[in-house]
This record gives structure tokens, sequence and C-alpha cells, in this order.
């Protein structure tokens, strides 16, 4: 018969579970989050495919007629930022959290020593770099047809930069309505909070040859002074009006869908 060792015993039962730390919980959570994404490929080819479909319907159906009638207009220039906006607007987490939610998975890290905020901001940084990363092929599309930055290799990181911010600040409503009501069908139609806004702006001719409501409609909407910031870097050069207000209209979303997605996320904490 073996004895046991008090004093091993005593050691062992001392040792418990620490906290990593908030940047440990942070690349935890978003590493977990990029790892699955190369699994899901479902959830990535169509946001490639939808924008560069309606670039290049438009480039072929739109260019001369809109050329023609705005004297000056580059439509492949014009039409590059409208393509990165449809590729990162909508692409998040949030269906995986939904899946975590109703399995129990994000019970059980409430249970860990994990701090509650890198539970939404992780995957958030994994949306920053999914969306980072799907303007690229967006951008070679661009450049396959001729488009060019007239701020050169600073500009199109600058460019990417406004995309991946603003597919970020969106991210938000989704992971809203996910953790608010842990229903994939819900997280799935947050797109449609996004739709109608992208036409009720400059996406298809530029703001000064609007007329009538939908002129007042585009200039209230932030979708417009985003479009335009990015544009300025392909067109104008550094334009500091014009990526001032882009910046401005970014951080203006990031608000109000970041705030509503912590705000939900701290009622799930409640009731977990």
């Amino acid at each position: 018969m073996t004895s046991t060792n008090p004093t091993s015993v005593a050691r062992t039962s001392s040792v418990t579970a620490r906290p990593s730390g908030f940047l440990g919980d942070l690349m935890s959570i978003a590493g977990r989050a990029l790892r699955a994404i190369p699994r899901e490929p479902e959830a990535i080819l169509p946001a490639l495919f939808i924008p560069t479909f309606f670039f290049v319907v438009y480039l072929g159906s739109l260019q001369d007629i809109t050329e023609r009638n705005v004297p000056g207009l580059d439509f492949k220039a014009f039409q590059l930022p409208v393509a990165i906006i449809f590729a990162v607007t909508g692409v998040s987490r949030a269906s995986s959290l939904v899946t975590d939610i109703q399995t129990g998975y994000f019970d059980r890290l409430l249970l860990t020593p994990t701090r509650r905020l890198p539970l939404l901001l992780g995957l958030m940084v994994a949306d920053f770099v999914l969306v980072c990363s799907l303007c690229v092929p967006v951008l070679m599309i661009g450049f396959g047809v001729g488009v060019r930055f007239e701020t050169g290799l600073l500009g199109v990181l600058v460019f990417i930069l406004m995309g991946g911010l603003w597919g970020l600040a969106f991210t938000g409503f989704p992971y809203a309505i996910a953790l608010k009501t842990g229903n994939p069908a819900a997280v799935n139609s947050s797109f449609l909070l996004f739709f109608p806004f992208a036409f009720l702006t400059s996406s298809m001719v530029p703001l000064d040859a609007m007329t009538g409501w939908l002129r007042w409609v585009a200039r209230l909407n932030p979708i417009t002074y985003l479009l335009e910031g990015m544009r300025s870097l392909i067109v104008d050069g550094w334009d500091a009006e014009a990526l001032g207000k882009a910046f401005g209209a970014i951080g203006a979303v990031a608000v109000l869908a970041v705030g509503m997605a912590l705000l939900a996320l701290r009622g799930r904490l409640k009731q977990g």
C-alpha cells in the first residue's frame, strides 16, 4: 500500500488558475477567432464575390454614360471605394459568438479568470485583421483595371486602414444583436442595416451631381464622407478636410455601434 506525502498534497492543492492579463486574454480570444476563419470559407467568399461582381457590372454598364455626364470623372477610381465598403461591412465573428452562446462555451468562459471585455474586443481584433485582408484582393482588381493612387503606397495603406476601421466600427451592430438575442438568423440579417444606406449616398454619382431629397439624405449619411475621403486618396492626393470628415464618420458610427455592443455584453453578463 502506497503512502501519500502530505507535503505534496498541500503543494498540489495550492495550485490555482491565475489571470493572464488583459492583453493576454485579448490575444487568446483573437487567436482562437483567427484560427477558425480558414475552416469557414463560406463566411468569407461572399464578402469577396459580391463587391467584385458589382464592381465589374457597374464598370461594364455605367462607366461610359456616367463619365459622359460628369466631365472629368474617373468612374473606376470612383467605384473602387464602394467595392471596398461592400467587402468589409458586416464581416464579423458574431455568428460564431452566437454558436458559443448556444453551446454553452461562452458561459464556460465566464467561469474562468478571463476578463470580460476581451470576450468582445478579442473578436473585434480578429475582425479588423480579416477586413483589412479582404481589402487587398479588391484593391488588386482595381489595380488590374487601371486605378492608381495619387498618394502612392502610403495612400494605399491609409486606404486599407480606413476600410478596416469602418468594418471594425460596423461590427458593433451584429455583436450587439448576437449578445442580445443569441439568434443566428437575427445576426445574419444585420447586414440589412447597411444595405439601404449604401445606396442613399454618393455610391453611384458624385454628391454635387445629385438632386432633390436624395442629395439631402446623402449629406446626412456618414458613408458619403467615408467614400469621399477614400476617393480623395486615389484622385486628389492628401486632402486633410476630406480625410478628417471620413475618420470622423467612422468614429461616429463606432461610438454608436460599439457602444451598443458593450451594453449588450453587460446585459449578457448580468444574465450569466
